[in-house]
């Protein structure tokens, strides 16, 4: 009975997913991959397209430069303020999605692109502190005394020594902060404005509208491989930093 229950919604996750996968590449009853080609043809998916990769781009840099800087500052100074850091991710998305709007509007902050930007660079940067100080602190302060003891100076150690080390961890923060990103909904239509669209609130959208076409299916296959791949990629330098 349990068996047929888990069995049940599996099929009720993942049946939709296996849909819209197939129907991306079925035209006719034949397999093709025209919608595919067709997606680059439409102006609004192309500019949707650009916009999601460069806020995915530009908030993984920025989170990965400054998660990463915090994470070795906390682990050399005082760790009282941390837990700080996991606010973003315990917090209900649409509540810091609200707050970050409401504090644009307070500071009569223009939405659009920047908006966006620093929305996704301020919930990154958690993630990005959390995998990084996991990375760093089991075995930073030895291995940088040992470096110090043999005679390298703080800069040769930080360069040679500790970049190496965190630098797993980094690679794997930026991979979860790029998919984080880039498939954002909420947060995204919180802090958007008119004439900027990621393709996430282009998808929405156009469901919303009832306009579930070949070409929005093979979208979202798209946007469901890049998601899986850089998860693929995550779980490969883990299980190797392991």
């Amino acid at each position: 009975m349990i068996r047929f229950l888990v069995l049940l919604i599996f099929m009720f996750l993942y049946i939709p997913i296996v849909y819209v996968v197939a129907s991306s590449f079925i035209d006719g009853g034949e397999i093709t991959t025209k919608w595919f080609v067709k997606l680059f043809e439409d102006r609004d998916i192309v500019r949707s397209f650009y916009n999601s990769l460069s806020i995915a781009l530009l908030s993984t840099l920025f989170s990965v430069i400054l998660g990463s800087f915090a994470a070795y500052a906390f682990l050399k100074t005082n760790k009282r303020f941390e837990s700080l850091f996991y606010t973003p991710i315990v917090i209900p998305e649409i509540t810091e999605a609200l707050s970050l709007l409401l504090f644009y509007r307070l500071l009569s902050f223009p939405l659009g692109f920047y908006s966006v930007l620093l929305g996704h660079i301020a919930f990154n940067i958690a993630f990005v502190f959390i995998i990084v100080n996991a990375r760093l602190s089991s075995q930073l302060r030895s291995i940088e005394d040992a470096s110090l003891t043999l005679g390298a100076d703080e800069v040769q150690t930080f360069l040679r020594v500790t970049v190496p080390i965190a630098m797993p961890g980094i690679i794997a923060a930026s991979l979860i902060a790029f998919t984080l990103s880039w498939d954002n909904f909420i947060k995204t239509v919180f802090t958007t404005g008119p004439g900027f669209q990621t393709l996430p609130l282009l998808i929405w959208s156009q469901a919303a509208r009832g306009v579930v076409s070949p070409s929005l299916n093979a979208l979202t296959t798209l946007m469901l491989f890049v998601s899986l791949f850089l998860a693929y990629l995550y779980a490969k330098i883990s299980t190797k930093r392991e």
